[in-house]
């Protein structure tokens, strides 16, 4: 006989499957429309374009149309999308907690409801769901992966989710597509989304904005004082401003108010110093320095003041400024004012080995002393070789690691700044979409989502791309190479058994899609910095290929390596190799000296 608490549990388990089973919402069966999305008439812009997507992907899924209707029908499975709906499946539903962004995926009965906060959360809810519950991808702005089920059932779920990271800019060149930008929650300044897709955090000047605040040109003359002293004698030559001057800063204060009156859409003002050293060294800005035990404090007393200054006119803005470089160390004393974001930037630091590693300490220290004084601190990273877009970088292993180290910090915006303007950078696709999952939930597993865009996007070439990946990453560890976001072409890890080894299991995975030319072209974009490695470095790899005595992978010509690059590239529309030139000069320029 069954005992009392054995009776209990089956007692216990019988009422969860009957909860389960009554929890159940069909949407389609055998591509035939069970479901009604229901929408609210007068719903914001950004719920109305979430029902249209929603509609739209399980048309693609299923096979069937779905109707949007503005109230629920008696008798059939509804789909209600955005809050308002919402209350009508369930009078108790309340978006109070969620934000901008969170978001609410829950069955009531045989309904599903979608909502979340305002502007964007509803959106991220049916992203959320199509991604999660029924394995949509969008990989890149061109590329997805859209599963086809004509029947659909789902069974208990309630989900409430609101994410960490208040701005998440996965800034890679395809990235900014609005569709993409949307569909992958990124919400940064330069993601072209829309109002029905939700928007963006908006600035008034992006970055190093003292010169555009206080241009040298229309002040310099009248006032030098408002510029650094840099060795006794007050300049604008790479230097930035003289932060102890009021009238300074008066005039920047009322240039800033112009500029945001004329920009009523931004949240967000940048003061933040110019892209170089050449900070004040007066007497009184010296003073301030040394009392603070970093330049970082005369800077965060002048930003803190031009904050309060603005409050009054603009309590929705914040001001952002930067500890990048001379600013990176936190002061001793002053603390970020409540309407002050600091981005600490990481463009020291060696990208092959976590920044919680010892090789990385000092950025470790400084974001330690950054989490405890500041309130919304923010990150720009580095995720790209800016001195060569398409040479291997071998970073994949810490974009996981580091973003959790990140928001395990205090931090609450992240800018990941890569190959921002071209395609075809060493592949770019897959971690600006990586970078996207770990920003919108930074607990999951980054080499997870690395595995699962592979698989996604090169299809049966995936073992081989794994494999490449794995000898890049394998080397730039055994090697010791800093690997910094201004690696050199001549690595150590770059070396010749690498390379080959490389590109036998790259031609490995072009072999495994040959028959389908969409693939094939994606794996021979993957196989660019490789190729374009071998023409840099022409000459030198031959040598070492001599010396020990092995086979050469690439043409015998330069010039014909230089052809099967420059058409693939082409194709793939890369425009530039680096961040400072656009063009394809340094190739041209390699070719010519092999050729001599």
């Amino acid at each position: 006989m069954l005992g009392r608490r054995q009776i209990s549990c089956v007692f216990a388990l019988i009422v969860l499957q009957t909860a389960l089973a009554l929890s159940a919402v069909t949407i389609s069966q055998d591509g035939q429309a069970k479901a009604v999305i229901v929408i609210a008439p007068d719903a914001p812009a950004p719920a109305q374009h979430a029902a249209k997507e929603l509609a739209a992907f399980l048309g693609q899924i299923t096979g069937a149309t779905f109707e949007q209707a503005g109230q629920q029908k008696p008798g059939t499975p509804c789909i209600f999308v955005g809050p308002a709906a919402a209350k009508l499946a369930d009078e108790q539903f309340s978006a109070e907690g969620l934000g901008a962004e969170g978001v609410v995926i829950k069955t009531v009965g045989d309904n599903l409801i979608l909502a979340g906060g305002q502007p964007r959360g509803t959106l991220y809810a049916v992203y959320t769901f199509l991604e999660e519950q029924l394995g949509c991808r969008w990989w890149s702005s061109t590329e997805s992966t859209i599963p086809k089920k004509p029947t659909l059932n789902l069974e208990w779920i309630n989900i409430r989710y609101v994410p960490p990271l208040e701005y998440r800019s996965a800034f890679w060149f395809d990235a900014f597509d609005g569709d993409w930008a949307a569909r992958n929650k990124c919400n940064g300044q330069s993601h072209r989304l829309s109002d029905e897709q939700g928007g963006r955090h908006i600035y008034e000047g992006f970055v190093h904005t003292f010169y555009p605040l206080i241009p040298p040109q229309k002040y310099f003359a009248e006032h030098p004082q408002w510029f650094s002293e840099i060795n006794g004698k007050r300049t604008t030559e790479r230097a930035q401003l003289c932060l102890t001057n009021e009238e300074m800063r008066k005039e920047l204060v009322k240039n800033l108010k112009e500029r945001l009156r004329n920009n009523p859409a931004a949240t967000i003002a940048s003061v933040s110093q110019n892209d170089w050293h050449g900070n004040c060294q007066c007497k009184d800005c010296a003073a301030i320095e040394k009392e603070e035990g970093s330049p970082a404090g005369l800077m965060l007393r002048f930003v803190n003041a031009v904050a309060a200054d603005i409050e009054p006119e603009f309590p929705h803005v914040a001001i952002s400024t930067l500890a990048y470089q001379y600013t990176r160390k936190p002061p001793a004393i002053t603390k970020p004012r409540h309407n002050v974001i600091v981005q600490l930037c990481s463009i020291e630091c060696s990208f092959c080995k976590p920044l919680a590693d010892e090789r990385n300490k000092a950025f470790r220290d400084d974001i330690i002393g950054w989490s405890k004084i500041s309130d919304r601190l923010y990150i720009w990273d580095y995720t790209t070789n800016f001195r060569h877009y398409v040479l291997p970088h071998p970073n994949l292993r810490v974009l996981g690691p580091n973003v959790k180290f990140f928001v395990d910090h205090n931090v609450k915006g992240i800018f990941e700044q890569g190959a921002y303007q071209s395609y075809g950078s060493e592949m770019a696709e897959l971690r600006a979409w990586v970078l996207a999952k770990l920003l919108w939930d930074p607990t999951r597993d980054g080499e997870a989502f690395t595995n699962q865009f592979i698989e996604g996007y090169y299809g049966p070439a995936a073992p081989e791309i794994k494999a490449y990946l794995k000898i890049t990453h394998d080397a730039v560890e055994a090697s010791g190479d800093w690997l910094g976001c201004f690696e050199s072409h001549t690595a150590r890890f770059l070396s010749f058994d690498t390379l080959a080894r490389g590109w036998q299991r790259l031609k490995a995975a072009e072999a495994a899609v040959q028959n389908d030319p969409s693939l094939q072209f994606r794996v021979q974009t993957a196989e660019l910095p490789v190729l374009y490695t071998f023409i840099m470095r022409w000459n030198d790899l031959r040598a070492e290929a001599q010396a020990a005595n092995a086979d050469w992978p690439m043409p015998p010509s330069i010039q014909d390596a230089y052809d099967q690059f420059m058409t693939i590239a082409k194709k793939k529309n890369v425009t530039r190799l680096n961040e400072g030139t656009a063009g394809f000069g340094p190739l041209e320029k390699a070719l010519e000296r092999a050729k001599n």
